[in-house]
């Protein structure tokens, strides 16, 4: 049975198709772990534009506008004095 041409030659085709050919069951395997990491990337970045356009859409009011800068980029108004107060997390 073994023996037989056509199993010999069936068993090495298989062989050859599952891991020496380009488009082995392991490139395949390679290549779904790809695509899933890519579509985890894309999706992050679409709930990142979804929240900056929602921030783009709250900056355009002058109050928004004027909170963020404060909070971000610590700006301030004339004649103001802002005072950033760190506090100390290391126990002693």
């Amino acid at each position: 049975m073994i023996t037989n041409i056509y199993v010999i030659i069936l068993t090495i085709f298989v062989v050859w198709m599952l891991f020496f050919d380009e488009n082995s069951y392991l490139m395949h395997k390679e290549f779904n772990k790809e695509i899933k990491e890519l579509n985890t990337w894309i999706e992050y970045h679409k709930k990142k534009i979804a929240e900056d356009k929602q921030t783009i859409k709250n900056l355009q009011d002058s109050l928004e506008l004027e909170r963020f800068a404060r909070e971000k980029y610590l700006m301030k108004k004339k004649d103001e004095d802002i005072y950033i107060i760190e506090f100390d997390t290391i126990e002693k």
